[in-house]
């Protein structure tokens, strides 16, 4: 696992693009695993940029995000079709017949089947991932076992307190998500983890500072993929004590 301290979040989303900037110029047929959230979005900007202004091609690109919440629609605001949409595809000149969010409405089977389909039918060449501050990644929540394919995942209750500041009231936020699986996100050729934010203190210190692998905090599992980069901000290494 390799880990860059970038000095500041902006410096953080630049790295994180260079990393994308570069699968997708090797190969420009290339299919990147995206996620949702707080972290990526500078990252978005800063993709959104290099496509407007240093000719960054997406025509070719494909995409899958990581996890969509059940009962939402596709435009309500704060679905993650609606999120990557405007906080990117819109943005760029990627096809959105090739980007693909599971879907939220619908019978849950058939849309968990129609997921898995996707995912086998996909090689990812680089999954960027966020981090919830209990270690969860897309909405594989902490548990004595996790799931190797994509299923329906109870959102845990610290993850509903975390994302309750995007909808009107705690009440309004989802209770049940699609996710990929852990095995799913493992067989990307490449991940690409950003942490930042001060409330990601303790899965910062378990991925980075205890030498675990523990199912109890999701996002320790990059650390067994060959090619696995984790980029976090000089502020949270020092929180941490950690030094590189």
């Amino acid at each position: 696992m390799k880990v860059i301290i970038a000095e500041n979040y902006e410096k953080q989303c630049a790295l994180g693009a260079d990393l994308i900037e570069a699968e997708v110029r090797e190969k420009p047929d290339c299919c990147i695993g995206l996620a949702t959230g707080s972290s990526p979005l500078g990252i978005y900007r800063e993709l959104v940029r290099r496509c407007a202004e240093e000719g960054l091609d997406f025509s070719r690109v494909s995409s899958v995000n990581l996890d969509e919440y059940v009962g939402l629609a596709p435009d309500h605001e704060q679905s993650y079709r609606y999120f990557m949409d405007s906080n990117l595809f819109d943005h760029i000149n990627i096809d959105k017949a090739n980007t693909y969010v599971a879907k939220g409405l619908g019978n849950v089977e058939k849309n968990l089947e129609e997921f898995r389909a996707v995912l086998a039918s996909k090689s990812v060449a680089i999954q960027l991932l966020g981090v919830g501050p209990d270690g969860h990644i897309a909405f594989n929540e902490p548990a004595e076992a996790l799931h190797a394919s994509a299923h329906e995942e109870s959102i845990d209750e610290s993850t509903i307190d975390a994302n309750a500041r995007f909808f009107a009231s705690r009440d309004d936020v989802p209770r049940q998500a699609l996710t990929m699986g852990i095995g799913e996100i493992m067989r990307a050729k490449k991940l690409l983890t950003i942490i930042s934010g001060s409330n990601k203190e303790e899965a910062a210190r378990k991925l980075l500072l205890e030498d675990l692998i523990t199912p109890m905090c999701p996002v320790t599992l990059v650390k067994a993929h060959p090619d696995s980069t984790v980029i976090l901000t000089r502020e949270l290494a020092d929180k941490i004590g950690y030094n590189g």
